[in-house]
C-alpha cells in the first residue's frame, strides 16, 4: 500500500515491532513520528528510517504511563502537522512472570498504566489531529492475552489486564468513532518471533504452516487494514494459535 502523503504515528517504536513499522511507513511514503520512552531509541529508528527510504521522519521521547509525557509527544507533533493519518499504537510495558508476587507494585503499575490508560490518553490527545484527516485509521496492537480464556502466554497478570482494557476501550472507541468516519482496528497476535521482518530472505524462509507467527504476517494485517476502502471497517484480527 502506498502511504505517499500520509502522517504515521507510531508508539513505541525504540525497537522491534515498532521499529519495523516505522521502516515500512517510511518505505511506503508516509512521513513519520515515532516516540519511545528513552528519546535516544526513537532517534536511532528515526535516524535508521532516514537512511533507510529517506522519509521525513521525527522523534520524540513519551513515557505512556506519564501523562504530561502524553500531552508534550503530541504536543510537539502538533507543531509540525495540522492532521494524523494513522495513529498506531503499539507501545505498552510488557511484564513476564505468572504470579502476582513475581512483580513489584511499581512495576504492575507502570504496566497497567502504559499498555492500558496510556493508550486511552494517546487516542484523546490525537483526536484532533485524527479529526482533520479525510480518513484516520487507529491501529491498537493488543495481544492475545487479551482474549477470553487464553492462558498461554506467561506474562504477568498486570499485563492480562492492561490489554483486557486496552481490548475494551478500542471496542468502544470503534462504534463510538465510527459514525466520524475513523476506523479503530485492533490486532490480538500471540507471541511472534521479530527476526528481521522487511528482509525478504528472511521472509521467505520462515514463513510456514507449521512455524510460529511472524512480524511480517502482522505487518501485513495492518497494510491490508489501513488500505482498504473507507466504506470498510475491519474491526480486528485475531490468529489461530498453534
Amino acid at each position: 500500500m502506498d502511504l505517499t502523503g500520509r502522517t504515521v504515528v507510531i508508539t513505541g517504536a525504540g525497537r522491534g515491532f515498532g521499529r519495523a513499522l516505522a521502516l515500512l511507513a517510511g518505505r511506503r511514503g508516509a512521513r513519520v513520528f515515532v516516540s519511545a520512552r528513552a528519546l535516544p531509541a526513537a532517534q536511532s529508528v528515526a535516524d535508521e528510517v532516514a537512511l533507510d527510504s529517506g522519509a521525513s521522519v521525527a522523534a520524540f521521547a513519551c513515557d505512556l504511563a506519564d501523562p504530561a509525557s502524553i500531552r508534550a509527544f503530541v504536543g510537539g507533533i502538533t507543531a509540525h502537522v495540522d492532521r494524523v493519518d494513522v495513529l498506531i499504537n503499539n507501545g505498552a510495558r510488557y511484564l513476564d512472570g505468572p504470579g502476582l508476587w513475581d512483580a513489584d507494585d511499581d512495576a504492575i503499575t507502570d504496566t497497567i498504566a502504559s499498555g492500558a490508560t496510556g493508550t486511552l490518553l494517546t487516542v484523546k490527545h490525537f483526536l484532533p489531529l485524527l479529526r482533520a484527516s479525510v480518513g484516520a485509521d487507529v491501529v491498537n496492537v493488543v495481544s492475545s492475552a487479551a482474549e477470553a480464556r487464553d492462558h498461554r502466554s506467561q506474562a504477568h497478570p498486570a499485563f492480562y489486564a492492561a490489554k483486557a482494557a486496552q481490548a475494551g476501550f478500542a471496542d468502544i472507541l470503534s462504534r463510538r468513532l465510527r459514525p466520524e468516519g475513523i476506523r479503530v482496528i485492533s490486532l490480538y497476535p500471540p507471541d511472534f518471533t521479530d527476526g528481521d521482518p522487511l528482509h525478504s530472505a528472511w521472509e521467505h524462509a520462515s514463513r510456514t504452516a507449521d512455524g510460529p507467527l511472524t512480524a511480517q504476517s502482522v505487518l501485513d494485517c495492518v497494510l491490508f487494514a489501513i488500505g482498504q476502502p473507507r466504506d470498510c471497517f475491519i474491526r480486528s484480527f485475531h490468529f489461530e494459535q498453534l
